[in-house]
């Protein structure tokens, strides 16, 4: 897996954590740099360390399975991007933010978001990814991106929260039909 690859797919799995950084953001009164961080700490670290342990999980599996990997990589992640397409075409409201950045809110919604970094990582078993380099690449994009959303949140609302859902949507489809022609068609 090449270093853009591995940055789509960073950028493709904190669009989530960005979204509920947004919206921690709008919630705000006036932001603090320690609001900021702390999204990052919490989103960042748990979008490293599930596809850490989603890798650990898919290297138990690895060798049953190693003829049909890359239809597992891409079912994984086709159903994470459409379940991420469909929340961001929903016409439904979602739920206001508590706007808190206490210890329990804030793992609720870093488990929340970082569980398609679980699955995440079970392809990365199959594709033999080096994971230390890459769930380190992941938590700092997210982490980066996820102080950033708090910033943008606060600056100018709601108005990006579903079109980053959908963006990092289609990035992971695209990133699934990728792994599969390569191993299908291309391969």
């Amino acid at each position: 897996m090449t270093l853009l690859e591995l940055f789509i797919i960073a950028v493709g799995l904190s669009m989530d954590a960005f979204a509920v950084s947004v919206c921690k953001g709008l919630s705000l009164q006036k932001m603090r740099l320690r609001h900021a961080l702390l999204a990052g700490i919490y989103f960042g670290g748990f979008q490293a360390a599930m596809p850490f342990f989603g890798y650990l999980l898919g290297v138990k599996f690895q060798d049953a399975i190693t003829s049909i990997d890359h239809w597992v990589a891409f079912i994984l992640l086709a159903i994470i991007g459409v379940n991420m397409v469909k929340e961001a075409l929903s016409k439904e409201e979602e739920e206001e933010t508590d706007p808190s950045f206490g210890l329990k809110n804030m793992l609720i919604l870093a488990v929340a978001t970082s569980i398609d970094a679980l699955a995440v990582g079970v392809t990365f078993a199959f594709l033999k990814v080096r994971i230390l380099a890459a769930v380190c690449f992941i938590g700092v994009t997210t982490f980066i991106l996820s102080m950033a959303g708090v910033k943008v949140g606060n600056v100018f609302g709601s108005r990006y929260k579903a079109k980053a859902e959908l963006a990092g949507g289609v990035i992971l489809i695209g990133m699934g039909v990728k792994i599969l022609l390569e191993h299908t068609v291309l391969g």
